[in-house]
């Protein structure tokens, strides 16, 4: 159980760290020749390996919860062009890469990707397959509404070369699906599940839930996580919502069902942990969970996780991420680079031949440290000062000089049973991984600003 009174101590706002320094500290600054120039210098930074975003922004009905980049499907010829300038974005920035850097993750997100006919995807994986090697065993991944999918559609994605869906059932509840304007899939989900490993022994199927939404309790998420266990996932995630309506606006039509009371969410939280951890699965960091054969588990007990914007990924698996189509963002080792967010503009632009980069960042060197000492920490949960100093090539004590380290902050979470502590190590406790965040941002000299515009950690 949550200790409640930590827990009214350290919920409050701090980054998720997906990324480090957090998107908010985009400029527009960065223009798309400065993009082009880090292309061009990614080449000869590490990780070598070549991770690759396609964004296909568009839905055909738009959930009230949503947070991401998504927008109304557009009419079939506004589609068309948009695949055909994404594919033409690709050949501009592929251009630049060495080939013989290999490919070791391919990720399709959204938006809906199974919203657009399932060819535009084939063509644009044809076009990736074609241009690069690849790493053995690749994940070659689509997230999907499962409302929309067809036995034909699924023939074709799995033609396609995809070997991981991830499912978006976000509950099973129909009233809270109706609450949230999302559909409830179309074909029972255990059917989809059978189909999509039929003939394909390396298959991978993860279903995506969100847990503080209208209509859901304790009671009634408990259920839904029931039955996801039955339907025998490899990987699972419960999303906790963040309500950012200061940055998407259509979260606040929530507001008027009622969200669900902290208290209330908490013990979801608590449900869905319990439950699965019971049931096979191993937390992975905050919000992931894998089943104990997957490579995600023996990733975490190796101490080899890793995260990028695609989410928790292994060190085998992780590469500098190269994003295409409208709102993409690129995460090479020392910049980040995000395309414009209208679609016309996007289309118009790369039509001209132009990059359509409108914000981005590039890393200071001592960003690189703390960004290194974050990630570890979020995802190992664990800071082994030697083991990183190694890797970076700093010393321990240069690597804290770095970083906000400080003993009587350190001691405190220590006192409050979140993490062990000696000059060598840090150690997220069970009790701490709820936390990870509020220890995480004690190394974060950017905090230091004041910035709080994110979401809490429960």
């Amino acid at each position: 159980m949550i200790n409640r009174e930590l827990l009214e101590k350290y919920n409050h706002p701090v980054p998720r760290y997906t990324s480090y320094p957090p998107a908010n500290f985009f400029t527009e600054e960065f223009s798309p020749a400065n993009y082009l120039d880090a292309i061009d210098q990614s080449n000869q930074w590490n990780p070598q390996n070549i991770s690759i975003y396609i964004h296909i922004p568009f839905c055909l009905k738009m959930c009230y919860f949503c947070g991401c980049n998504s927008y109304a499907l557009r009419k079939a010829d506004v589609i068309d062009a948009y695949i055909k300038a994404l594919i033409q974005e690709i050949k501009m920035v592929t251009s630049r890469l060495d080939k013989n850097r290999k490919v070791s993750q391919i990720h399709y997100g959204g938006g809906t990707p199974n919203a657009i006919p399932v060819e535009y995807l084939q063509q644009i994986n044809e076009l990736l397959f074609s241009t690069f090697q690849f790493i053995p065993e690749p994940e070659i991944a689509i997230e999907v509404n499962p409302a929309y999918l067809t036995f034909e559609q699924m023939t074709g994605l799995k033609k396609a070369g995809f070997n991981r869906f991830s499912l978006g059932i976000q509950d099973f509840d129909t009233q809270v699906l109706d609450a949230v304007n999302r559909e409830k899939p179309g074909m029972p989900v255990e059917d989809i599940i059978a189909f999509l490993k039929q003939d394909s022994p390396n298959m991978a199927v993860n279903l995506d839930f969100i847990y503080g939404l209208p209509k859901q309790t304790a009671a009634n998420f408990s259920e839904t996580i029931r039955k996801a266990i039955e339907l025998k996932p490899d990987r699972l995630v419960t999303f906790s919502y963040a309500h950012v309506p200061w940055v998407s606006k259509i979260q606040k039509k929530l507001e008027k069902e009622g969200l669900p009371a902290s208290d209330e969410k908490i013990k979801m939280f608590e449900a869905a942990y319990s439950l699965l951890t019971q049931n096979g699965y191993e937390a992975i960091g905050l919000d992931h969970y894998a089943n104990s054969g997957d490579e995600l588990a023996l990733a975490r007990r190796n101490k080899q996780l890793h995260r990028n914007f695609q989410g928790y990924c292994t060190r085998r698996t992780t590469g500098q991420v190269y994003a295409f189509g409208v709102t993409g963002i690129s995460q090479l080792s020392g910049v980040y680079a995000q395309n414009t967010k209208s679609i016309d503009d996007y289309i118009t632009k790369i039509n001209q031949g132009e990059l359509t980069t409108i914000k981005g960042y590039k890393l200071t060197d001592q960003q690189v440290i703390v960004r290194e000492v974050i990630t570890e920490l979020m995802c190992n949960e664990q800071i082994v000062w030697n083991s990183l100093s190694e890797r970076l090539g700093f010393s321990s004590e240069e690597l804290k000089k770095q970083t906000t380290y400080n003993t009587e902050i350190l001691d405190g979470f220590e006192s409050d049973g979140l993490i062990t502590l000696s000059e060598e190590k840090i150690q997220i406790t069970q009790q701490g991984q709820l936390f990870i965040r509020n220890v995480a941002a004690s190394f974060d000299p950017l905090i230091q600003a004041g910035q709080t515009n994110f979401s809490k950690p429960v």
